[in-house]
């Protein structure tokens, strides 16, 4: 009795195979990763350019007027400015009634503004600013 042939594996239908198996990416996939790596790199550069401490608002696309691409000050910027009034140092609740921020993000700003020498505490909830 003759032997029954097997049906012949192609070496591509092989390669394709174990690179699915196996999670190998192709060509295809690195192009797609390289192009939303330039989309990303492209828009930080663009950002970057509008200054470390400034953020932009995102243009009003449903064309009403508003605030279209103008530098707002940040959070950080509006307490160390309400600091800066006062010479002899300003609380925190005088800060918050200022502000309107809550707690938390207050305590966190005036932490950070403290770290980068910004300002300095006199003592217990006086902030200077330096």
């Amino acid at each position: 009795m003759p032997k029954k042939r097997k049906k012949a594996v192609s070496f591509d239908a092989m390669i394709k195979f174990f690179m699915s198996t196996y999670d190998i990416p192709t060509k295809k996939d690195i192009n797609k990763l390289m192009d939303k790596l330039d989309r990303l790199e492209k828009l930080i550069r663009t950002t970057a350019s509008y200054g470390k401490n400034k953020r932009v608002i995102a243009p009003n696309f449903a064309g009403g007027k508003g605030l279209q691409g103008k530098v707002v000050a940040t959070a950080s910027d509006e307490v160390f400015n309400v600091i800066k009034r006062f010479n002899d140092g300003t609380s925190f609740s005088e800060i918050q009634d200022r502000t309107g921020f809550g707690d938390k993000k207050i305590r966190n700003i005036l932490f950070r503004l403290d770290k980068l020498g910004k300002i300095r505490r006199k003592s217990r909830g006086i902030y200077i600013a330096s």
